[in-house]
């Protein structure tokens, strides 16, 4: 049956009469098999001969192929170019309202036992804060933070610290603090949590005074509450559970716009310091002189890291986010696979060692955007002393945490911006900045005929003189220099903006890290460092000036033969099981997976519930 059209068709052809449209498409038709024939051969059956189509599908294959490997390699070229991260355009969600709310941490009772050679424990507390009624831009924004001053060997410490939010929406929020046991070489214990939920705020809110509420014992450290049981049967009080004790009021409604919640005070500061850290950068303090006829004491190292908290909101427009620029870096921020946990945890360990708060550990509060704001942010930099260079991360709840920097101060640093965020994967900016002494306080910085220290020897202030206290003589140069979060710097006009209104007299100029001027300032700093920076050291002892010998060994000790975190993360990568040995019984990152775990579980306590003490 198939054969029978094409019979009647050659029967048409030789009587000669065309069939219907033949006429027209005969031509047609012979320009298409011309065609094809050009192109490729084809069978007396019409089809493509096996061999030639075959090879007219590899030729098609292999262009194929080359044309997927360019746009292979010009999608790769992109990404390293341009990897994910740095700026992020997403806009902030809006709330309806926002209340601004006064928190206190007064102080707690009864807690558990964490140092036993001491039968005390040095107590801090770490609040979060949240809100169903603020969404936030991306699931990995870090919460609303506080952590409380550590009070030393003491089971009731007293903090009377205040925490200014505003942004709280008139649906509530809940409150989270997190007490611990502060160990400086170790993980810190768990001394018990509090979580507090608030369904509805107003202006008419009545708030508490000094709530007491019972420190649960969920999670806590099973040593501390141990010694506390141990404690307990051998004295006479029976009770082995802690109070901590709150205010919250309302102050009132916040500034417009709504739809985040920020910190505007107190306005505080902290300095830390380290011996271990300034061992390992190399950074010494001056020498202590002893008695008369006496050699002077041996050389201390110290390394300082310095907290600024800054009065908020914030530009919504700092947002940023870790760029992606090798591949373990994702894993590293996600806490995915076994080198993204162990960088993550070094990270993490890092951050709170520098940040310790130690007996040595100083701080202050100040009053918000003021000449006193900026005068003592000038003190942590140490004026235009030096020509120290600094690292910054500001954060997205206005947190400036900085660092001086340079080649000595990456030894045994894993990633400076990134441990001064703690392993945020969204920070509001992030760079470099260094401190100059105006000869013309009355010039603009940017005046050709201005003179600047350095480089310039001016009189007045250092090398030979105590720096001038008036924010007017300075200026701050402050750049987007960092690889791990490529702040964009069309926005730096933005952080210009934030940091004039909070440090009020002092001189702000912001420059892209490309610029060709900030490099040549950059290397002007390093020469001047080279010749003063020794004579600017800074010590801060205990409080009688003391320092033990051991302290000495024990940095002796670790130059002589202490492995670097690197090293350490090499090994755990070539052993994983001794690594996980290493992370079962502390660590941070092991301490916040139980957090995590103890935060599915329902211990909240409603407001009333709680019994008022005054």
């Amino acid at each position: 049956m198939a054969d029978a059209p094409s019979k009647a068709a050659e029967g048409a052809v030789s009587n000669g009469t065309p069939a219907p449209n033949d006429a027209q498409q005969q031509p047609a038709e012979r320009n298409s098999q011309n065609e094809t024939s050009e192109q490729e051969p084809v069978t007396q059956n019409g089809g493509f001969h096996p061999d030639q189509e075959s090879e007219a599908k590899e030729k098609r294959s292999k262009k194929d192929k080359v044309k997927d490997k360019v746009e292979e390699k010009k999608k790769k070229a992109y990404e390293k170019a341009n990897p994910p991260g740095g700026y992020d355009s997403t806009p902030v969600p809006s709330a309806p309202d926002g209340y601004t709310v006064k928190f206190t941490f007064v102080r707690a009772e009864n807690l558990p036992i964490g140092d036993l050679g001491t039968a005390s424990s040095d107590s801090f507390l770490i609040a979060t804060l949240t809100s169903q009624g603020i969404k936030q831009r991306h699931k990995e924004d870090p919460d609303m933070k506080l952590r409380t001053r550590t009070i030393h060997k003491n089971t009731n410490p007293v903090w009377n610290q205040e925490w200014i939010v505003a942004g709280i929406p008139s649906s509530g929020f809940k409150l989270k603090c997190r007490l611990y046991d502060e160990d400086s070489n170790d993980s810190d214990d768990r001394l018990g949590n509090v979580t507090v939920v608030v369904p509805h705020i107003g202006e008419d809110w009545k708030g508490m005074h000094e709530a007491s509420f019972p420190v649960k014992k969920r999670m806590g450290s099973w040593r501390a509450y141990l010694i506390k049981g141990i404690t307990t049967m051998c004295g006479s009080d029976g009770d082995i559970s802690g109070q901590l004790f709150l205010s919250m009021e309302v102050l009132g409604k916040s500034d417009k716009p709504y739809g985040k919640m920020y910190t505007v005070g107190p306005t505080c500061w902290t300095k830390h310091y380290s011996p271990m850290i300034g061992r390992l950068a190399g950074t010494k303090a001056p020498k202590v002189e002893g008695r008369e006829g006496e050699k002077a004491k041996v050389e201390r190292y110290d390394f300082q890291a310095n907290q600024i908290q800054l009065q908020g909101p914030v530009p919504d427009e700092l947002y940023h986010r870790f760029v992606e620029f090798k591949p373990f870096v994702k894993g590293m921020f996600d806490k995915t696979g076994l080198r993204g946990h162990v960088l993550n945890a070094a990270l993490h360990h890092q951050h709170a060692r520098v940040y310790n708060y130690s007996s040595t550990t100083t701080h202050g509060n100040m009053e918000p955007k003021s000449k006193e704001a900026a005068l003592q942010f000038l003190k942590l930099a140490h004026f235009d002393e030096g020509g120290r260079l600094f690292t910054y991360v500001l954060t997205l709840d206005g947190l400036l945490r900085f660092t001086e920097t340079g080649k000595e101060f990456g030894i045994d640093m894993l990633s400076k911006h990134t441990m001064h965020s703690d392993v945020n994967l969204y920070i509001a900016c992030s760079g470099e900045f260094f401190i100059r002494r105006l000869k013309d306080k009355n010039s603009s910085p940017e005046d050709p005929g201005q003179q600047t220290h350095p480089t310039d020897d001016i009189e007045g202030g250092p090398p030979h003189y105590p720096p001038p206290k008036d924010p007017a003589n300075y200026e701050l140069v402050i750049d987007n220099d960092s690889g791990t979060y490529r702040p964009d710097g069309k926005l730096l006009p933005k952080l210009q903006t934030f940091l004039e209104a909070n440090f009020p007299g002092l001189k702000i100029v912001t420059k892209p890290c490309t610029d060709e001027k900030l490099q040549r300032m950059k290397k002007e700093q390093r020469e001047t460092k080279k010749h003063q920076g020794e004579q600017i050291q800074v010590f801060q002892g205990d409080s009688d000036g003391g320092w033990s010998s051991s302290d000495e060994e024990s940095m002796d000790e670790r130059a002589a033969g202490k492995k670097s975190k690197k090293d350490r993360m090499f090994e755990a990568i070539e052993d994983p099981e001794q690594a996980i040995r290493n992370l079962r019984h502390g660590g941070r990152a092991k301490r916040e997976e139980r957090e995590e775990e103890e935060d599915r579980v329902d211990d909240t306590v409603e407001v009333g519930e709680g019994s008022a003490k005054k």
